[in-house]
């Protein structure tokens, strides 16, 4: 019997290696070697392969093409020259309306031979809503070779019907105040910079603002106290910044400080001489696992004679988020925030955040119970890597509005 079964099991691999030797093409041993077998089979191995890979791709569809787009986006390709993805989204405030935002992001190293020299970036933003806001805009940071230089911009053009409560904090205070206006604004923001020691730069800085007033009637004239509707400034001056924080756009530890220092004189052809002083204190500190906790200090000096659409202004895509940005406005501003961020799972995170602000006209005339409150949460979505969207839920005095945007508000 165990001779049989034997003879069974040996007729049965004989036949398995037969037929297995009649799949495979009898090739010369004295003209082909053991290596260009090896290589011809893992060739048709390749291409059996590619098409099965062909085949579910296209068994994917769109939302799993979608899919690994986004998969991609996480992590920084340093082959590529520039790394960029884009993605958009619907939001909602009382102030904007319905609308669609539509931002992107590019990541690339001016030396790409040096992979410890920071990360420099591009982010675009864009904005449409259900209550006429159409907005566009490109900011960026540029760090070259051995960190000794960096350019860094901001430019952006709107259009929005917008609202006016006119100036000062009892002024905006006021709901009786309210009166509507449509603006067209333009403002470019670039600074080059020296690095005078580790960290340690200063150098020159411009700026250009274009308003537009439109549907002006006479409630904002008097409201305001001037039916002047067209607004340029042009200024340069000195800016001086710290940075040592560890990632430019999505920071965990360091600090950041900025002081810059404006001039619009007459000679550039401004009717409204005046000039301003700008100061932002940033810090970022590791708490427990994967939380960080920052804080922002800011402060805007204007002197002289300040025309009203550049007034230092309350609310805004970074700070007092949620506040209709212009509603509280002066000469002057000092706000700060502090915000905890918390990485949740994989791509996903939340933050929460509270914060403060005061506009006066001098600091003699600065009160503590006309300070304005601010509190806040979101969800951030790691976009790429460095690099979250983030959606923010304000709570203000006056109510809340919701936020869409590219980038870490500070």
């Amino acid at each position: 019997m165990n001779r049989l079964f034997c003879l069974i099991l040996v007729t049965l691999f004989a036949m398995s290696a037969a037929s297995a030797a009649s799949k495979v093409p009898i090739v010369d041993s004295d003209t082909v070697s053991a290596d260009t077998l090896t290589v011809e089979n893992i060739s048709l191995s390749n291409d059996s392969l590619a098409v099965d890979t062909a085949v579910v791709a296209k068994r994917k569809g769109f939302f799993g093409k979608l899919g690994d787009y986004f998969k991609k986006s996480e992590h920084f390709n340093p082959n590529k020259k520039i790394d960029f993805g884009i993605l958009g989204g619907p939001h909602y405030s009382s102030t904007t309306g319905v609308g669609l935002g539509i931002v992107a992001s590019g990541l690339y190293r001016i030396d790409r031979n040096d992979p410890t020299l920071p990360l420099s970036n591009v982010s675009i933003f864009s904005n449409v809503t259900s209550k006429g806001l159409l907005m566009v805009g490109v900011r960026g940071n540029n760090v070259f070779a051995r960190e000794r230089f960096r350019f860094d911009y901001t430019t952006y053009i709107y259009t929005f019907p917008s609202t006016l409560w006119g100036i000062g904090y009892e002024q905006g205070n006021n709901d009786d105040n309210k009166t509507d206006y449509s603006r067209l604004k333009f403002e470019a923001k670039p600074r080059f910079l020296v690095r005078l020691a580790p960290h340690t730069y200063i150098g020159p800085l411009f700026n250009v603002q274009y308003v537009n007033l439109t549907d002006f009637n006479e409630d904002v004239a008097k409201l305001m106290g001037s039916d002047e509707r067209k607004f340029t400034t042009v200024g340069g001056g000195l800016s001086f910044t710290y940075d040592s924080r560890d990632i430019i756009l999505n920071a965990t530890r360091g600090w950041f400080v900025q002081l810059d220092q404006i001039f619009n004189p007459s000679w550039l052809g401004n009717k409204h001489v005046y000039h301003w002083t700008d100061l932002t204190v940033s810090t970022y500190h590791k708490a427990w696992r994967g939380a960080v906790i920052a804080g922002e200090f800011h402060s805007l000096f204007n002197y002289n004679d300040v025309p009203w659409p550049m007034l230092a202004t309350v609310g805004g895509q970074s700070r007092m988020r949620g506040y209709f940005e212009g509603r509280y406005r002066d000469d002057n501003i000092v706000e700060a925030q502090i915000e905890l961020r918390q990485h949740i799972k994989k791509r996903h995170g939340i933050v929460v955040w509270v914060g403060a602000a005061n506009v006066f006209p001098k600091f003699s005339e600065m009160r503590l119970k006309q300070t304005l409150p601010n509190f806040g949460t979101g969800y951030r979505w790691r976009f790429k890597q460095g690099v979250n969207v983030r959606l923010d839920l304000g709570l203000t005095r006056n109510g809340m509005g919701f936020i869409f945007n590219i980038n870490e508000a500070f």
